[in-house]
């Protein structure tokens, strides 16, 4: 038999080891479900993490229509904003519909109309903005007219503020000085004839002047005085043009901006279809107004 106490020291070392063991299977094993743990969270993050960007696209995908279209309406509000502004402020377009203006403007001319040569009008109001430019005789104008606010007319001032203006046998005097009107055209030709609506110049006649005795006529009137903030305006072909001789001065308020350029024309009378695109009057198209 051995001794004892060697027996009781072998059992006490086998017994160790077995604690150790366990240990070190227990550490292992902790360690093994840790990592599992771990994996197993990080599968279960990945569709939680693609769930929410899948609805963060949806979201895009139902944002981008709607904000496309918010763009697209901002475009046509800026669009139509600017288009008011230059169309109230800085130009607009008129197109020739009668023969009064021969031979400057003829009809199926468009005009290009400078609205801020004078000084655009502040809608609403009879205040204007500063020009850069003065009226002065001889400019090709655009207005309202006196009888008919909703009708544009086309004429040329030959009278300002303070003139005093008379004809005499198809001549035109401003301040007692006979004026070379190239541009005039038709003196005379047809015929020298009163209008009833001409007795409107009794009220302005120069003093002197009888008014009982007066008869003005198309080519003998006058002498008139132009009174402050009106314009006088005659059409260039004198014998069939309906003007200041007929109804009156011009208020300055009504005056639109100043004819500029022809920027299209076309044959109205052409007796083909599609005039606009067959009888283009090339040769006054960007045609300064004079």
């Amino acid at each position: 038999m051995g001794c004892p106490a060697r027996r009781r020291r072998s059992v006490r070392v086998r017994h160790a080891e077995r604690v150790v063991q366990a240990g070190c299977l227990g550490a292992a094993a902790l360690r093994m479900g840790t990592e599992e743990a771990t994996r197993m969270g990080k599968v279960r993050m990945r569709p939680r993490a693609a769930r929410q960007a899948g609805r963060a696209m949806h979201r895009a995908e139902q944002d981008e229509p709607k904000s496309g279209l918010v763009e697209w309406i901002k475009s046509i509000a800026i669009a139509f904003g600017l288009f008011l502004l230059i169309r109230t402020f800085l130009v607009q377009t008129f197109t020739i519909t009668s023969g009064s203006m021969e031979n400057t403007l003829l009809v199926g001319d468009f005009l290009m109309l400078s609205k801020a040569a004078y000084g655009a009008q502040i809608p609403g109001t009879k205040l204007r903005l500063p020009g850069y430019t003065r009226l002065e005789r001889g400019d090709v104008i655009v207005f309202r007219g006196p009888h008919e606010p909703n009708l544009d007319l086309v004429k040329r001032v030959v009278g300002l503020p303070g003139d005093t203006l008379q004809m005499r046998d198809g001549v035109l005097y401003v301040n007692g000085e006979p004026q070379v009107e190239p541009y005039a055209e038709g003196s005379g030709q047809g015929g020298d004839v009163t209008h009833p609506w001409m007795e409107w110049q009794k009220e302005y006649l120069a003093p002197g002047v009888d008014r009982a005795t007066y008869r003005p006529t198309l080519w003998n009137w006058g002498p008139l005085v132009v009174p402050p903030g009106r314009y006088f305006v005659l059409g260039d072909r004198r014998d069939d043009s309906l003007d200041s001789r007929h109804w009156g001065f011009v208020d300055g308020d009504k005056i639109k901006g100043e004819a500029l350029f022809i920027y299209y024309s076309y044959d109205r009378t052409a007796p083909h279809a599609f005039p606009w695109i067959r009888d283009v009057r090339w040769e006054r198209i960007g045609r300064p107004i004079r």
